[in-house]
């Protein structure tokens, strides 16, 4: 599996896990819902400070979402 679909995979089950909605972590993250969505899909790949916005809201460490 590449690295963008782990992440993805990666970033779904996390937010899950945490039972937050698509809206509620893109609220926490400072992004836009569509966005979180596309992220989820694999149909965007996150610039390195995105990654640590959404860690941050996650409460998990960048390379979490990356393993």
């Amino acid at each position: 599996m590449a690295l963008a679909e782990k992440f993805a995979v990666n970033l779904k089950s996390e937010r899950l896990r945490r039972k937050l909605s698509q809206e509620i972590l893109a609220s926490k993250a400072g992004l836009s819902v569509s966005y979180i969505s596309m992220l989820e899909r694999g149909q965007r790949t996150p610039p390195l400070d995105t990654l640590e916005s959404l860690a941050r809201a996650l409460a998990v460490a960048p390379t979490s979402l990356l393993a």
